[in-house]
């Protein structure tokens, strides 16, 4: 997987693109050296915060479905 960083300085929260307009989605954002993650339908709920190898540990497991289990 590739990524352009753009640098963020304010760390505005994002959505993913396929996210639904009904809010069930998650949101992110850049916080220092790590990435932050949140419950779009509860902004001012608990945030998962992630270190960098972390957080693309996790994308890596999840673009290759090693979480489909969890859902079967």
């Amino acid at each position: 997987m590739s990524s352009t960083r753009v640098p963020d300085p304010d760390g505005a929260w994002i959505k993913a693109g396929r996210s639904t307009s009904g809010g069930q989605c998650v949101e992110m954002r850049r916080r220092g050296s790590g990435v932050e993650v949140r419950d779009s339908k509860n902004p001012d709920g608990p945030v998962l915060r992630f270190a960098p190898g972390e957080f693309s540990a996790w994308l890596g497991g999840a673009s290759r479905d090693d979480f489909r289990r969890l859902t079967d």
